[in-house]
C-alpha cells in the first residue's frame, strides 16, 4: 500500500547513488527529500540535490509524520467510514513515500559504503515502524468495521477491493494476534530486516570483488569484437586501460561463457559467478540464510500458517504451495529430458573436435553455440550486430504506441542521479501526460546486477490526477564514447520484459495508489512483462529496428527464419536452470522450523529431483537476492513459470485473431490487464481478457515440450 512502508520497502527495486557528501554533514532544516516534488504533473524526484546524509533524517521525520496521521485516524471519534479511514490511510505518508523513493534508488543503483551504513541502521527501524501500524488495535478495528460493512460503506467495486486489501494485509501481518505474539512477530521482522540488508550487501560485495582482469590479448580467443570492446571499456573505467575485464555480473559473464575458447578461464569465471556469497569469508551468506529460514518459519506459525510458503501464497493466484508445486512438477520431467538431449548433442560436437573433455557446467553455453550453428545454421554473432541498444529502445517505444497508445518524447531538464540516466515524457494519443520513464542501462560500481523495473511514484486520481513515474534498469557494459552498444538476443528479450513492467505501470488507470500499476499478486505481476517479450520477434519490429550497426540494413529474412526455427533451442537448459531454483526455493520454505544447512539442502534437493550435473541453478541460495534480500519472491520464485503459463496462453489470443497487433485483442489486454492494477482479482481479470482460464498447453508448446494429457490450469479451477 502507499501506506505501508514495509510493503513498499519489500518491493523497492534498488537503484544507485550520486557522489555522497560527508556522512556527518549537517542536514538542512528543509530536507529536500521530504518536500513535495517540484515541476508540472506532480513533479519529479530531486535526485540532483539528494545526498546520503539526508536519508536517515528524512525517513525518520517521514515516519514520525505518518505515525501522527495514522494515530489521528485511529483516534477519530466519528464512526469509521471509507473516507475517514481507508481514504485517509491512502493520503498518509506522502513525505515518507518521497524519501523512500530516493532511498531505494541509492540502495540499488549507487550503493556506496556511506549509504550501506545508513541502510543497515534504517532497516530494522522501518520494520518496527510498519509493525507499529499494522498492530495498532484501534486502527485495525476501524479498518475491520469498514471491511465488514463494505457492501454499504464502499460506493464502488474499487473501494471494496481496497477495503479487502487493507483488511487482508493487516490480518496477515498479525493484527488479530494477542499482545505477546504481536511483540514476537515485531521482533522477528526487525531481525529479518537486518538480515535482508546484510545479505544484499554481502552479495554486492562479491559481485564487485571478483572482477577478472585479462592482460594478454591471447586470453580473448573466440570472443566477438563487441564483447572485447565491452571488456576493454569495463577495464578502463576501473583504472586498467589497455586491459580487459570480465565483471562478475550476468551481462558480462554469459557472453564470456558462450564464446571464450579458453576453457580454464571459462571455469574460473563460472566459479566466481556461481559462488557469490559462498566463499566462507566475511561476506558468506549461508549463516544468514539459515537464520532467515528459521525466523520465517516461526513467524508463519505465530500467524497461524503451517509454513512460510503457505503464508506467502495465500493471497497469490496459486493460493497454495501445492498448486504451485503441481505446475512445476508437470514441466520438470520434460525439461530434464530435453537437457539430456542437449548434453548429448554438445558432447558429440566436443568428441568430433577431439576436445577430450566431458561437458561441464562452464562448457554448456560454449558448446550450445556450436550446436546452434550445426543444427540451425544460426550463429548468435550474426544476429548481435543487428541488435543495437538504442534501436531496441526505439522498438519498445514503437510497440507501446501501437498496442497501448503510449508515446515517448525526451524530457529536458529533469534531474537524474547519474549521467547515464535519461528521462522521457509519456503521453497518450490525445497528448495527455500519463507519466515519465527513466532509463539507466549501464553497469557500474555500487549498482546491483541484473535488470529491473521500479516505480518512483504510483498512478492515482482520488485527490486529483497523479501520473506515475517508472524506471527501467540494466547492466550492459558501456562501450567507447559514441560507439553503439550491441546486445544478445536474450538480452533484447530481457529489455522488452522489463519494459513490460514499465508499461504495466504507465498504463495504470485506477483511483487509489495502493491498487495501482504493478501492485498485484506476485505470480501475476510477471505476466504482462513476459507477454511483452513476444513482440520483439515480430516482423514489424525486426524490419524497422533490427538494423546492422555498420550498413543500416534490416535483419535478413533468412536470418529471421533461422531465429524462429531455433526458438525452442536450449529450452531444456533455460527451463531447468530456472525451475531448479524455483523448486529449491519453495521446498526450503515448506521445510518448516527445521534448521537448514543451505549447502546440504541444495545438494540433497537437487539430487532427489534428478538435477542434471551439467546445469547449475540460475540463482543458488547464497546469492538468491529474489528470495533472501526481502520477503519479495520468497517461496514465490515459481511465479515466473506461473506467469509464463498466462503469457503464452495470452499470446495465442493474438495469434488466434488477426496477429500480434490486433487492435481488439490489444484493447482487451489494456483494459483488463495493463490498466486494471489490483482493482480486481487477477484470475477474474485474466478471464475477462481471455474468456476462459489458462492451461499449460501453450507453455509447453512454446518451449517445444510434449503437452501432457492432464493440463493443470494456472487460474482457479
Amino acid at each position: 500500500m502507499s501506506a505501508l512502508v514495509a510493503s513498499a520497502l519489500a518491493q523497492l527495486v534498488l537503484l544507485s547513488s550520486p557522489p555522497a557528501a560527508p556522512a556527518r554533514a549537517e542536514v538542512p532544516v528543509n530536507n529536500p527529500l521530504l518536500v513535495p516534488w517540484a515541476g508540472p504533473h506532480g513533479g519529479v524526484p530531486p535526485f540532483d540535490v539528494a545526498r546520503v546524509e539526508q536519508l536517515a533524517p528524512a525517513i525518520e521525520a517521514g515516519m514520525a509524520a505518518k505515525l501522527a496521521a495514522v494515530e489521528a485516524i485511529a483516534a477519530d471519534p466519528a464512526a469509521p467510514t471509507f473516507d475517514n479511514t481507508l481514504a485517509a490511510m491512502e493520503r498518509s505518508g506522502r513525505a515518507l513515500d518521497r524519501a523512500m523513493t530516493v532511498f531505494g534508488v541509492f540502495s540499488s543503483a549507487m550503493s556506496t559504503p556511506e549509504f550501506q551504513a545508513v541502510e543497515r541502521d534504517l532497516a530494522p527501524k522501518l520494520a518496527a515502524f510498519d509493525d507499529r501500524i499494522t498492530q495498532d488495535e484501534k486502527l485495525f478495528a476501524r479498518i475491520a468495521a469498514v471491511y465488514d460493512a463494505r457492501e454499504t460503506s464502499c460506493k464502488t467495486p474499487e473501494q471494496k477491493r481496497l477495503a479487502w486489501l487493507y483488511y487482508t494485509t493487516f490480518v496477515r501481518a498479525g493484527a488479530k494476534l494477542d499482545p505477546a505474539a504481536k511483540q514476537r512477530v515485531a521482533a522477528v521482522n526487525e531481525r529479518l530486516a537486518t538480515l535482508y540488508t546484510k545479505f544484499s550487501q554481502d552479495v554486492l560485495a562479491d559481485e564487485s570483488g571478483y572482477t577478472l582482469v585479462l592482460e594478454d590479448e591471447a586470453a580473448l580467443a573466440g570472443l566477438p569484437a563487441s564483447v572485447r570492446a565491452g571488456m576493454a571499456a569495463a577495464a578502463a573505467t576501473r583504472g586498467k586501460p589497455g586491459k580487459w575485464a570480465v565483471l562478475n555480473t550476468r551481462s558480462s559473464v554469459e557472453p564470456f561463457l558462450a564464446y571464450s575458447e579458453r576453457r580454464d578461464l571459462r571455469e574460473r569465471v563460472w566459479r566466481d559467478f556461481t559462488s557469490r556469497g559462498d566463499h566462507g569469508d566475511a561476506h558468506d551468506t549461508k549463516a544468514a540464510i539459515t537464520e532467515i529460514l528459521k525466523l520465517r518459519a516461526e513467524r508463519a506459525k505465530l500467524l497461524g500458517y503451517p509454513t512460510h510458503a503457505h503464508w506467502r501464497l495465500e493471497d497469490s493466484m496459486a493460493k497454495t504451495p501445492e498448486r504451485a508445486m503441481a505446475l512445476m512438477e508437470a514441466v520438470w520431467p520434460a525439461a530434464v529430458a530435453r537437457v539430456r538431449e542437449e548434453v548429448a548433442d554438445m558432447q558429440a560436437v566436443a568428441d568430433r573436435e577431439g576436445a577430450g573433455i566431458t561437458i561441464e557446467p562452464w562448457d554448456y553455453r560454449f558448446y550450445a553455440e556450436k550446436v546452434r550453428k550445426a543444427k540451425y545454421d544460426l550463429d548468435e554473432n550474426e544476429v548481435k550486430p543487428y541488435l543495437q541498444l538504442e534501436k531496441l529502445r526505439e522498438a519498445m517505444f514503437w510497440v507501446a504506441g501501437r498496442l497501448f497508445d503510449l508515446h515517448f518524447t525526451p524530457a529536458k531538464g529533469v534531474p537524474v542521479y547519474h549521467p547515464d540516466v535519461r528521462v522521457w515524457e509519456v503521453k497518450d494519443g490525445k497528448g495527455r501526460h500519463v507519466g515519465r520513464w527513466y532509463f539507466d542501462p549501464y553497469a557500474r560500481d555500487g549498482k546491483r546486477s541484473g535488470a529491473w523495473m521500479n516505480a518512483y511514484r504510483a498512478q492515482e486520481r482520488f485527490d486529483g490526477e497523479i501520473p506515475t513515474i517508472v524506471s527501467n534498469n540494466a547492466n550492459f557494459v558501456k562501450g567507447k564514447p559514441g560507439e553503439p552498444v550491441l546486445v544478445s538476443w536474450t538480452d533484447a528479450q530481457t529489455l522488452f520484459h522489463e519494459f513490460g513492467h514499465a508499461v504495466h505501470g504507465l498504463a495504470s488507470s485506477v483511483v487509489y495508489p495502493s491498487l495501482s500499476g504493478t501492485a498485484v499478486a506476485r505470480d501475476y505481476v510477471e505476466f504482462p512483462s513476459q507477454l511483452l517479450e513476444r513482440w520483439l520477434e515480430t516482423p514489424e519490429v525486426l524490419d524497422r529496428f533490427a538494423r546492422h550497426v555498420k550498413t543500416g540494413k534490416p535483419l535478413p529474412r533468412a536470418l529471421v527464419a533461422k531465429i524462429q526455427k531455433a526458438s525452442t533451442f536450449n529450452q531444456g537448459f533455460a527451463t531447468v536452470e530456472y525451475l531448479s531454483a524455483a523448486l529449491v526455493d519453495l521446498k526450503m520454505h515448506l521445510a518448516g522450523p527445521a534448521e537448514i544447512d543451505p549447502a546440504a539442502f541444495e545438494k540433497e534437493t537437487l539430487g532427489a529431483l534428478g538435477m542434471p550435473r551439467e546445469v547449475v541453478m540460475r540463482h543458488r541460495p547464497p546469492h538468491f537476492l529474489h528470495v533472501f534480500s526481502g520477503d519479495g519472491y520468497s517461496a514465490g520464485y515459481y511465479s515466473y513459470l506461473w506467469a509464463d503459463t498466462l503469457s503464452t496462453d495470452a499470446w495465442e489470443a493474438f495469434t488466434e485473431a488477426k496477429g500480434p497487433y490486433d487492435r481488439a485483442v490489444a484493447a482487451r489486454l489494456r483494459e483488463h490487464v495493463f490498466s486494471a492494477g489490483n482493482t480486481v482479482d487477477p484470475a477474474d481479470a485474466y478471464r475477462a481478457f481471455r474468456g476462459r482460464d489458462p492451461g499449460i498447453g501453450a507453455l509447453m508448446r512454446k518451449r517445444g515440450f510434449p503437452v501432457p494429457p492432464a493440463q493443470p490450469a494456472a487460474g482457479p479451477r
